[in-house]
């Protein structure tokens, strides 16, 4: 009987914890890291200003984990984190045709970059990733002038999403 009763209680044990958890393996960073430089993003996708956005906002998301001093330089850091945006796109994905014309009403967008978290003199990188990808939606509004504001804050949200993802992945080895 005593065999049996631990069985049960071990399968009630590991019963009891299962389910699914959504959390990293601990901080990657080696603990000597406390300036980090970030240089402007390299941009093939040809949008104006995105690279800076992208940056700024990486740059912002770093200096939130408070470990770090985060600054545009690759000299005198111990951490270097390089990006180059790879692709760029717009693709309306709804559509309205109640005024016998059919227009698009809603649009994705979306980033793909490549990035290299490495520390200062290894060759080996940390982290890297050659297709980091983030998506963002906007609806067009009735309004066609307003098409440029809704894209405008739609980079905006993309760039920080992209970013919190981007130094979650890199830091907390997701």
């Amino acid at each position: 009987m005593r065999r049996r009763d631990l069985l049960a209680a071990a399968g009630a044990a590991l019963a009891s914890g299962c389910g699914y958890s959504l959390q990293g393996r601990g901080i990657t960073t080696d603990a000597s890291v406390k300036r980090i430089g970030v240089p402007l993003f390299k941009d093939r996708s040809g949008r104006p200003d995105l690279d800076a956005r992208v940056t700024q906002a990486v740059m912002e998301e770093l200096l939130k984990r408070g470990r770090f001093t985060v600054v545009r330089e690759t000299a005198g850091v111990d951490a270097v984190v390089e990006g180059e945006i790879v692709s760029w796109t717009v693709v309306p994905v709804n559509f309205s045709g109640d005024t016998g014309l059919t227009q698009a009403t809603r649009y994705a967008i979306s980033l793909t970059a490549s990035v290299v978290y490495r520390k200062t003199g290894q060759t080996e990188p940390i982290w890297a990733n050659q297709a980091f990808s983030q998506r963002d939606e906007y609806d067009m509004g009735e309004n066609a002038a307003s098409y440029f504001d809704r894209e405008e804050q739609s980079i905006e949200r993309l760039s920080a999403a992209f970013a919190r993802s981007l130094v979650a992945a890199m830091l907390e080895a997701f």
